[in-house]
């Protein structure tokens, strides 16, 4: 597929993640060109299925940092999509803690520019730890789309493993708004 635009799609370890192949599919069928990236805990929940991701973007699966010297694998990016964003990352992110890739990649789009967007999957019990407001506050304020609350994903009870509903279409469809010129070509 040939493509101008590229999309950094970087998951951490929550259920939504488990769907990343057809959030791929959908990205590619919109234009984009996918490299995937995730946290290490994210990368051990899909380790039987990297090499077919990888196969599916026609780029390397990433999850950790390369060596100093070594090329970077990635064409640079035109958007990056941070989902889903655990209560983790999200946090780790707000406050500057790169010592993952994922999270050090999206640090730096936003001092690059890049147009990013998030979307966070937590549940009600960690949502209302007082970082968390805090954190969305830093991302917001440092330029982040952050799809949340009533426009984005809501979060459900403690204690239930996989959110009833993770709205990547959504997702997807603010990333895309990222990159239309004035008048939404």
């Amino acid at each position: 597929m040939t493509s101008t635009k590229t999309l950094y799609l970087l998951c951490s370890a929550a259920p939504p993640v488990f769907d990343v192949a057809h959030v791929i599919e959908d990205a590619q069928s919109r234009g984009w060109d996918v490299c995937l990236g995730l946290t290490p805990t994210a990368a051990h929940w899909l380790r039987v299925s990297l090499d077919g991701l990888a196969a599916l973007t026609g780029h390397p699966v990433r999850w950790q940092y390369k060596l100093p010297g070594e090329p970077d694998v990635w064409p640079a990016a035109d958007a990056l999509l941070l989902a889903p964003a655990t209560f983790n990352s999200l946090n780790a992110w707000a406050l500057g803690l790169t010592d993952r890739f994922a999270i050090g990649v999206a640090a730096e789009a936003i001092g690059k520019g890049t147009p990013v967007v998030t979307m966070p999957c937590t549940n009600a019990a960690l949502a209302a730890h007082p970082q968390f407001d805090q954190s969305l506050a830093t991302l917001r304020g440092a330029g982040v789309t952050v799809l949340y609350g009533e426009n984005g994903f809501v979060p459900g009870p403690a204690g239930v493993d996989a959110p009833p509903h993770f709205p990547w279409q959504l997702a997807l469809d603010a990333v895309d708004a990222t990159t239309r010129g004035p008048n939404g070509q």
